[in-house]
C-alpha cells in the first residue's frame, strides 16, 4: 500500500509535464506564427506618415462588395490635407471618441478599464474602449471583427503606429477614412454628401453631427436623425462650447 501512492503522485505529475510541454510548444508555435503575419502586413510607417492617405481596407472591402451589388451606394471618398479640417471638426472628433487621445501613447488605459467593466456586467463585448489610433489602425489594415486575436493585433499596430507618426498626422489619417454612412468614407465626402459644402466649410453644430455619426454610421447620421443621434450630437456641442480645445497638434 505505501508504494501505491507515491507511484500514483508520479504519474500525475508526469502527465501534467506533459501537457505542459505541449502546451509551451503550442504557444511557441503560435507566437511563431503570429509574428510573421505581423511582420508581413508591418507597415511602412514612414511612407504612411507623410504623403496621400491611402485608402483603407473597409474601403476595399466595400468596392468589392459593388462588384457584387451594384445596387449599393456608390463608394465616396475624397481625402483632404490636415489643413482643410477646420479645428472646430477635429475638437468634435476627439470630443466624442477619445478625449483623452493627447494624453495617452495609443492605449486608453482608463477608458479600456470602464470598457471591461461594461462587458462583464453585461456579459458582451459590445465596446472596446477604443482609442482613435486603434479604430485608425483597424480601419486601415484589419478586419472588424471582435476576435481577440484581432485585437491583439490593433494593439501591436496601435503602439508601432504611435511611436512612428505624430499625432496630427493620426488624427489627419482617421478623418480621411472613418465611416460616416453607407460607402460614405472620410469628412470631406461626409461634408458634400450631407450638407453640399466643403468639410472647411462645416459650422460647429455641423461638426457636432459628423462626430454623432461615428459609432454608428449607418443607422444613427444627419439623414436619419434618429432620436439617439439628435441626443449624441447635442451632447458633444454643448462639450465644444465649454472644453477648451488649445492641443497644439490639433
Amino acid at each position: 500500500m505505501d508504494t501505491v501512492f507515491p507511484m500514483a503522485g508520479r504519474r500525475r505529475r508526469n502527465r501534467w509535464w506533459r501537457y505542459g510541454k505541449w502546451a509551451t510548444w503550442a504557444l511557441v508555435v503560435f507566437l511563431i506564427l503570429d509574428g510573421a503575419y505581423l511582420y508581413s502586413i508591418w507597415p511602412d510607417w514612414t511612407a504612411l506618415g507623410r504623403g496621400s492617405v491611402p485608402r483603407s481596407v473597409f474601403m476595399e472591402r466595400y468596392a468589392e462588395g459593388l462588384r457584387d451589388d451594384p445596387q449599393r451606394p456608390p463608394l465616396r471618398w475624397q481625402p483632404v490635407p490636415f489643413n482643410h479640417i477646420p479645428r472646430h471638426l477635429r475638437h468634435a472628433a476627439v470630443a466624442a471618441e477619445d478625449a483623452r487621445f493627447f494624453e495617452h501613447s495609443g492605449i486608453d488605459l482608463l477608458a479600456l478599464r470602464d470598457a471591461m467593466r461594461y462587458n462583464l456586467d453585461h456579459l458582451d463585448l459590445k465596446y472596446g474602449g477604443s482609442t482613435i489610433s486603434q479604430q485608425t489602425v483597424k480601419n486601415l489594415f484589419l478586419s472588424p471583427s471582435r476576435n481577440p486575436l484581432r485585437k491583439w493585433h490593433e494593439l501591436v499596430l496601435t503602439l508601432g503606429m504611435e511611436l512612428n507618426i505624430s499625432k496630427q498626422r493620426i488624427l489627419e489619417l482617421y478623418l480621411n477614412i472613418a465611416e460616416f454612412g453607407e460607402g460614405i468614407y472620410g469628412v470631406e465626402a461626409a461634408a458634400q454628401y450631407y450638407w453640399q459644402r466643403p468639410a472647411s466649410a462645416l459650422t460647429e453644430w455641423q461638426a457636432a453631427q459628423l462626430a454623432a455619426t461615428l459609432p454608428s454610421p449607418r443607422r444613427h447620421n444627419p439623414a436619419t436623425a434618429t432620436r439617439q443621434f439628435l441626443r449624441r450630437a447635442r451632447r458633444i456641442y454643448r462639450f465644444m462650447r465649454v472644453q477648451v480645445y488649445d492641443h497644439p497638434a490639433g
